[in-house]
């Protein structure tokens, strides 16, 4: 005997999710046609460049929405899980996007160092500005519109690691024009990419651990296994699975050993009760069993 039940994962709406991604791409977009602009009038090579990561990041939230939308599909007789693992695939390629734009900005840092070269003046601050109010902009609306979405969240760091690159320059840049000192801006610009990496590295590696079916980070298998066990009528709990099908579901099986078969229907409603409030899992199915006779590995338990 067995059930299964579905309840709603999140607390992240569709709509503000959209709206969200809608306004960041249209803001984001204007925001490259104006670096570009500005960047052929003052005839600076930075500008432009700044611009062609800019558009990278555009596309960047482009993958997250559409993976979103794709998610939201429902299931076919082939893809009966339904879509929801592309916002993980998504995860796992801002992710990586993130971490080389990292690299290549890191490197370049360390390059001017070593042979500091003049920041294009009063132009690049103005426009480094008003990158920091766009991207600072862009990534509290992701922020406010799905914060517990991984998906989201790595579209969110994108824009978070943009506005504080932009932030260093006008910074750097101020400094530079006050003092002279031009190794400020490969310097500031290592210390904000080392900090954008580790938060990079962190969503790299919950996205494989979602992609890998790992249980999520905010679930105690043991707990889950102690609560069940603790039933009335249920002698022994084996083979739970939990893993995330997307970035803001969890689902979960479970088999329970309830040898009373009049206790069955209230057992089957307390452990979906329990799954579902205490733990948040979306997706649950129960399997009982009124015998256990092949005792289970340790691995197998869990």
């Amino acid at each position: 005997m067995h059930t299964t039940a579905y309840r709603h994962a999140g607390s992240c709406a569709a709509a503000r999710i959209d709206r969200a991604m809608a306004i960041g791409v249209a803001i984001n977009l204007a925001f490259v046609v104006i670096e570009l602009a500005a960047g052929f009038a003052a005839d600076s090579l930075a500008l432009v460049a700044d611009a062609g990561h800019n558009a990278g990041d555009v596309v960047g939230l482009l993958l997250a929405w559409a993976a979103g939308v794709i998610a939201r599909r429902p299931p076919t007789a082939r893809f009966t899980w339904g879509f929801r693992r592309t916002t993980i695939f998504a995860a796992l390629a801002n992710a990586s996007l993130l971490l080389a734009a990292c690299g290549a900005i890191g490197w370049e840092a360390v390059r001017r160092l070593f042979a500091p070269e003049p920041v294009a003046g009063p132009t690049v601050i103005a426009v480094a500005a008003i990158g920091t109010v766009v991207n600072a902009a862009t990534a509290v609306m992701l922020h406010r519109g799905g914060g517990c979405d991984l998906n989201v969240r790595g579209a969110f760091l994108h824009m978070v690691a943009d506005a504080a690159v932009s932030v260093g320059v006008v910074v750097a840049g101020l400094a530079i024009l006050a003092t002279g000192w031009l190794w400020l801006d490969p310097a500031a610009s290592l210390a904000i990419t080392a900090a954008i990496a580790v938060g990079g590295w962190s969503l790299l590696r919950e996205s494989l651990e979602l992609a890998l079916d790992a249980t999520p980070r905010a679930i105690d298998p043991a707990r889950i296994l102690a609560e069940l066990g603790g039933l009335a009528g249920v002698t022994d709990v084996h083979d739970l699975h939990v893993w995330s099908p997307g970035t803001s579901d969890v689902s979960a099986t479970v088999h329970l050993v309830v040898p009373d078969l009049a206790s069955h229907e209230r057992v089957l409603a307390e452990a979906s009760r329990i799954l579902g409030e205490r733990f948040g899992i979306g997706h649950t199915t129960v399997q009982l069993e009124r015998v256990f006779s092949c005792r289970s590995s340790l691995g197998d338990r869990l």
